[in-house]
């Protein structure tokens, strides 16, 4: 496995660690049923500190992408598009609440999505 990390990029450590390792898992490299390696030797040898590490594995546990077992290390449960499905299950459902409230039709929140979709801005950056 071969995490490569940018310590002058504008996204932090912890981010693109997250995304090397979904990249390992959409390549086929990382199973379900594979151990990552121990935060503390990942920190070493990528040279940042533990608990960036650490908080790159929690987001992986909270997008259900591995699980974190205390004194037995972090384990691969999903590949990254099954654990992307649900994510994406989850973030359209609030969406679709979000439009109900906000009283947009049907066809209208089709049309924002199909608007969205067919753009060329990046939305990695959106915040509320």
């Amino acid at each position: 496995m071969q995490l490569n990390i940018d310590p002058n990029s504008a996204v932090p450590l912890f981010d693109q660690i997250a995304q090397g390792l979904r990249r390992e898992l959409i390549t086929g490299t990382l199973q379900p049923g594979d151990h990552l390696p121990p935060a503390k030797t990942l920190a070493a040898s990528l040279q940042v500190n533990l608990h960036t590490v650490l908080r790159a594995y929690a987001l992986l546990r909270d997008e259900g992408m591995v699980e974190v077992r205390r004194g037995r290390g972090t384990v691969v449960i999903a590949s990254a598009t099954r654990s992307g499905d649900r994510r994406l299950d989850r973030a359209l459902v609030s969406l679709v609440v979000e439009a109900r409230r906000a009283g947009v039709t049907e066809s209208a929140l089709m049309n924002l999505v199909l608007h969205a979709f067919r753009s060329n801005t990046s939305y990695d950056t959106i915040s509320d």
